[in-house]
């Protein structure tokens, strides 16, 4: 009350006037390119041979697909014909299709858990066994045409290894052909194919258990982790997400184009094509027949199941550890 008059307010709050943003100009592409030209100076050597040799070749192969290409006459459109003559007219591919896909079923993942389990296992122990094991581990993978010795061991006659024990403890009355049979071709070449598997994966994930560092663990114990299991779920398998992703990248390429091994312990043509893979068929027609337009048709699909797969993969590895 002043000089009874009512005031209602006294002091009314001040505000403060805010204008509109300046709007700041985007800078053009080529702009930022002239300001970092030195950057892109150190990618450009790796980014030209990416176009030119991964690029430019799975674009020339969508290509080719859609033509009947023999390396000797010009290639002809041919638009959708070998897409449908490899899924309706290919009896060959379809069984091909199925033994790749058990194959990498069953290889791939096995062989991404190999990795891992000994690479964590590993990682636990003195320098110098760690050392010496992860030689012994990766040994295989290196050692060319190591895998021969499985032919040895599973050679069909009395002097391969196995047939000459089983028949010796009497459990059977004559050689099994194991690499001829049907019946035991396929889990055979599964078996060469995990124990070569610890390869450039196991070494990654040593890498990456090596690069974790000690403070994190000690953090996570402040923080209430109880045991291993919750320090490796909530703490080693988060920080190693981009190696996990990288190994999974390389186990599903190498499920996927299994072919060499499997072509040298069971032959060029398979007992009613019980190993036969779409890898293999991609070659046969490729290398051999030169069919170059059918077999990049053949290589495509194997490019969209491969990037499908690494994509689920992808998904998966974004949801471990939260």
């Amino acid at each position: 009350m002043i000089g009874g008059t009512r005031v209602s307010s006294v002091v009314s709050p001040r505000r403060q006037m805010v204008g509109p943003m300046p709007q700041v100009k985007k800078e053009s592409l080529w702009t930022r390119m002239k300001k970092s030209w030195v950057s892109y100076a150190f990618v450009a050597p790796f980014m030209i041979l990416f176009l030119v040799f991964t690029v430019v070749p799975v674009l020339l192969s969508i290509i080719l697909s859609f033509t009947y290409f023999n390396m000797l006459e010009w290639p002809k459109w041919m638009g959708w014909s070998n897409y449908i003559r490899l899924f309706l007219g290919d009896k060959v591919f379809l069984i091909a299709v199925k033994n790749t896909l058990l194959f990498a079923v069953i290889t791939g993942p096995v062989s991404y858990l190999m990795c891992f389990l000994f690479a964590w296992l590993i990682n636990e122990l003195q320098p110098k066994v760690r050392a010496f094991l992860t030689l012994l581990f990766y040994a295989p993978s290196i050692s060319g045409n190591v895998y021969v010795i499985w032919q040895m061991l599973f050679s069909g006659d009395t002097y391969g290894y196995i047939n000459a024990q089983l028949l010796n403890l009497g459990i059977i009355d004559r050689p099994i052909q194991w690499l001829v049979d049907p019946t035991w071709m396929m889990p055979i070449v599964i078996v060469v194919s995990l124990w070569m598997s610890l390869g450039t994966t196991f070494l990654v994930f040593i890498a990456g258990l090596q690069g974790i560092s000690a403070s994190l663990y000690e953090a996570g114990a402040i923080d209430g982790i109880k045991n291993r299991w919750q320090e490796l779920w909530y703490l080693t398998i988060p920080a190693m997400r981009n190696y996990l992703m990288f190994g999974a990248i390389m186990s599903i390429t190498s499920s996927f184009a299994a072919a060499g091994q499997i072509q040298a312990l069971t032959g060029p043509t398979p007992t009613d094509w019980a190993t036969w893979t779409v890898m293999q068929h991609l070659l046969d027609y490729g290398n051999t027949r030169y069919e170059m337009g059918y077999a990049s048709a053949i290589s495509v699909f194997l490019f969209v199941v491969m990037v499908g797969s690494q994509k689920l993969v992808q998904r998966a590895l974004s949801r471990v550890g939260n």
